[in-house]
């Protein structure tokens, strides 16, 4: 399978002449390396989209790498906010992903979505038709019931608010896209018994035919 998981939301995508690499944070078992220097040798076309400006979905080696090798077709896709909050030079990026719009590349087209959290989630579609879902923070969190502080640390929202937004930004989703090849989606421990609320009312919503779980390793910041 051309889909490769890194380590907490980051996949890398991999194919004859690109290399697609989602929220790059970290890589405790060194396996981007190979994919990046597969992409060299065979001059691949790099990406590295960025959903949002959260520590666990961005590492800011991947701005240094762009802008290294920009005339070696690695390119940035971040979330509007990840440029804001991180500082990217406006010039770098080859698009600044926000929720409405299209960005059209050689070798794929993306659609940015809304998410329930800050930044974006995205579907990319492949040349030959293959359709890659990445949520970034985009989930139903529903939390148990817990205190007010212990909700305000976690959402800004009830839980009812939440659920509403997040069923609304997935009938977006499957207006435009009532099949998905790969979806990369949020699985949250921390959401306790309704750990899998969210993935299951997005799986009964739209016909998924490789469903990848991400983020069920609470992160160490």
């Amino acid at each position: 399978m051309p889909l490769h998981y890194i380590h907490h939301s980051c996949f890398a995508y991999s194919d004859t002449d690109l290399l697609i690499v989602y929220d790059y944070w970290r890589d405790p078992e060194g396996l981007l390396p190979k994919f990046l220097e597969e992409a060299e040798r065979d001059e691949k076309a790099v990406y590295f989209i960025v959903s949002h400006f959260h520590e666990d979905h961005f590492n800011p080696d991947i701005v240094k790498w762009c802008a290294e090798r920009k005339e070696e077709q690695w390119h940035l896709l971040p979330s509007y906010d990840t440029v804001r909050r991180r500082r990217i030079d406006k010039t770098l990026p080859l698009a600044v992903l926000r929720f409405g719009e299209t960005v059209q590349t050689p070798h794929f087209t993306l659609q940015a979505y809304r998410s329930t959290d800050v930044g974006v989630s995205t579907v990319v579609t492949l040349r030959d038709g293959t359709t890659l879902y990445h949520a970034g923070d985009c989930n139903n969190w529903y939390f148990p019931p817990c205190t007010e502080e212990e909700m305000s640390s976690h959402v800004k929202v009830t839980p009812d608010q939440m659920e509403k937004l997040f069923l609304s930004i997935i009938r977006n989703l499957r207006a435009d896209h009532p099949s998905i090849d790969h979806a990369m989606f949020p699985v949250d421990p921390r959401l306790g018994q309704e750990m899998l609320r969210g993935p299951l009312q997005f799986l009964k919503a739209i016909n998924v035919r490789h469903f990848h779980p991400m983020h069920y390793c609470t992160p160490t910041l």
